[in-house]
């Protein structure tokens, strides 16, 4: 019987490879779907989320504003930052202050990093880098602020770099809440029926790698970029837990918060009534 196939859509980064490790290697029953799983940087699966491409896609909840009539989010896959998220480093200590008048490299103008670093710090000026460049061209001093996602948030400091802001910190003491960073997203016209199926395997994929996380951190660790095994476990588990199987009441009320103050900012150009799958 022939499969069904699903084009999805993730970024190349361990809590990705993580959460998609079971549906990856075949672990789970897919059903009679066969997922076609294709691997691109966050800011690059935000632009095909416009033009509706795939499926299933990862997406920045800053992105997800522009997508809404296509898409909508699924309860699990969440990235959420629970009192930590994306950096801005520098290579010489650093104000918040002096962060408006300096140029920041940053990894997409689509990135909910961005948006919160907007929402913090206001108009800056920035320069879009891939996110795997952006030590790099700190180091170099192409730029004199980098904002990191990804590993980045825990090997900057190696480098030689330093913190200016922890956005995710700056956004708990602001709202008490979680910053959600990322999500999954389906196409509406995939239909109930199939949507459901979906959302289930996706959500097994996630458990499944929960429950056998030593064999799942050692498949996502060829997206670490170099990471040991320790360091890509570590990073696992700061975007792939509790908020990852289902939003919860708490991580809903963070995504709808986020979006109605970047609305109020000015930064999205309309409200944005939340649709979950």
């Amino acid at each position: 019987m022939e499969k069904t196939t699903i084009t999805l859509g993730h970024s190349p980064d361990p809590d990705d490879a993580f959460m998609f490790y079971a549906l990856a290697a075949d672990k789970i029953d897919t059903e009679g779907l066969a997922f076609n799983h294709i691997i691109q940087d966050i800011e690059t699966l935000n632009r095909r989320a416009m033009n509706a491409d795939l499926d299933v896609t990862a997406v920045s909840i800053h992105a997800y504003a522009y997508v809404l009539d296509q898409y909508a989010l699924l309860t699990s896959g969440a990235s959420m930052g629970d009192d930590y998220g994306p950096l801005v480093i520098s290579r010489e200590p650093m104000s918040i202050d002096k962060l408006k008048s300096t140029t920041i490299a940053v990894p997409g103008l689509m990135t909910t990093a961005y948006l919160a670093l907007r929402l913090c710090v206001g108009d800056v000026k920035t320069v879009v880098v891939p996110f795997d460049q952006i030590m790099d061209s700190v180091e170099r001093g192409d730029v004199e602020a980098g904002l990191l996602i990804h590993e980045g948030q825990l090997t900057y400091s190696e480098r030689g770099f330093h913190k200016v802001i922890d956005l995710g910190e700056w956004w708990m003491s602001e709202t008490g809440l979680p910053l959600p960073l990322g999500g999954n997203a389906i196409r509406k016209s995939l239909g109930p029926e199939l949507i459901a199926k979906v959302s289930k395997l996706l959500r097994e994929s996630i458990e499944y790698g929960l429950e056998n996380r030593g064999v799942a951190v050692r498949h996502s660790m060829k997206y670490g970029r170099g990471m040991e095994e320790s360091l890509t476990d570590k990073f696992v588990g700061m975007y792939v837990n509790d908020y990852t199987i289902d939003y919860g009441e708490r991580g809903r009320e963070a995504v709808k918060l986020l979006l109605e103050r970047a609305h109020e900012a000015g930064i999205i150009p309309r409200p944005v009534r939340l649709e979950f799958a």
